[in-house]
C-alpha cells in the first residue's frame, strides 16, 4: 500500500516537473580576447523556445538575460570627517560580488519575476550580491552592499537595461550585453530565463572565456608567476625610456 501511494505522488508531481519550453541558445561570440587596444565588447545573445506542445494560454512569454562576471569578496569602508579629516571608521566584508553583472529584460523586472522567483534564482542585482552580515556594532550594515551597486553601476559594471530584449511571436528573442573595457579575466557566466507570470518555466547557461592574449598575457602571467623579474625589466624599462627621453631632447635643444 505504501508503496502504491509513493508511485501515485511521483506520478502527480512528474508533470510540475516537466520542462513544456526550452531554451535554444545563441552566442555572437563566446571568447572575448583582451588585447592592449581592447576598448569593450558587445556580445549579440539570440535564441528560441523549443515546444512539445502550442503555445500555451495565460500570460506571456517574457524573457530574461542576466551575464556575471566572477566573484570576489570586497572589503567596503566608510569615511566619516573628523576634526575636518576625512577618515575611515566602519568596514564590511561583501562575501561575494561579481565582477560585472548585466541583466536584460523584456519587460520591467519586477513585472516578469516575482520575489519569491528573484530569491531562489539570483536574478536581480541585489540577489547577487552575497553578504552574510556585518558585526553587531556596525550601524547600517546593508548599505555598505549598497555601496558596491552604487560604485560599480557609476563604472559600468553593474546594469539592469529593462525592455531591451525583443521577443517574436513568444519565440525567438534576441538582445545584446554590452562589456566594457576593464573586464576582469574569467569565466562569464550567461544564464537565461523564460518566465510567465512571474514564475520561471525555463532556464538555460553558458559560459564566456574572457582572457587576456599575446604580450597582455605574457606580462600578466609573468607578474604573477616571476615578480622579481618582472620587477626588473619594469625598472630597466623606465630606465630607457627616461634615458632615451632625455637624449631626444638634448638633440632637439641642439
Amino acid at each position: 500500500m505504501l508503496k502504491r501511494l509513493l508511485v501515485a505522488l511521483a506520478l502527480c508531481a512528474s508533470p510540475a516537473l516537466a520542462v513544456d519550453e526550452e531554451v535554444v541558445l545563441g552566442l555572437s561570440q563566446d571568447r572575448v580576447a583582451i588585447t592592449a587596444n581592447f576598448d569593450g565588447s558587445e556580445i549579440l545573445v539570440f535564441g528560441a523556445v523549443k515546444r512539445e506542445a502550442p503555445i500555451p494560454s495565460g500570460p506571456p512569454l517574457e524573457v530574461i538575460v542576466a551575464v556575471s562576471g566572477p566573484s570576489s569578496p570586497v572589503t567596503v569602508r566608510r569615511k566619516e570627517r573628523k576634526l575636518g579629516i576625512w577618515v575611515n571608521t566602519d568596514s564590511v566584508l561583501v562575501d561575494e560580488a561579481p565582477s560585472f553583472y548585466a541583466v536584460a529584460t523584456s519587460a520591467p523586472l519586477n513585472e516578469i519575476l516575482s520575489d519569491t522567483e528573484d530569491l531562489r534564482y539570483s536574478v536581480s542585482i541585489e540577489r547577487a550580491i552575497r553578504s552574510v552580515g556585518a558585526a553587531m556594532n556596525i550601524r547600517g550594515a546593508q548599505e555598505f552592499a549598497d555601496a558596491v551597486i552604487r560604485i560599480r553601476e557609476h563604472e559600468s559594471l553593474y546594469s539592469i537595461r529593462e525592455d531591451t530584449v525583443a521577443v517574436d511571436e513568444q519565440t525567438l528573442f534576441r538582445t545584446s550585453i554590452e562589456m566594457p573595457a576593464d573586464l576582469t579575466e574569467g569565466d562569464y557566466v550567461a544564464r537565461i530565463f523564460l518566465t510567465r507570470g512571474g514564475s520561471v518555466v525555463s532556464q538555460f547557461e553558458t559560459t564566456i572565456d574572457v582572457r587576456k592574449v599575446g604580450l597582455e598575457r605574457f606580462l600578466y602571467n609573468m607578474s604573477r608567476q616571476q615578480p622579481v623579474w618582472y620587477g626588473l625589466m619594469s625598472l630597466v624599462i623606465a630606465i630607457a625610456a627616461g634615458w632615451g627621453a632625455s637624449t631626444a631632447f638634448r638633440l632637439l635643444r641642439e
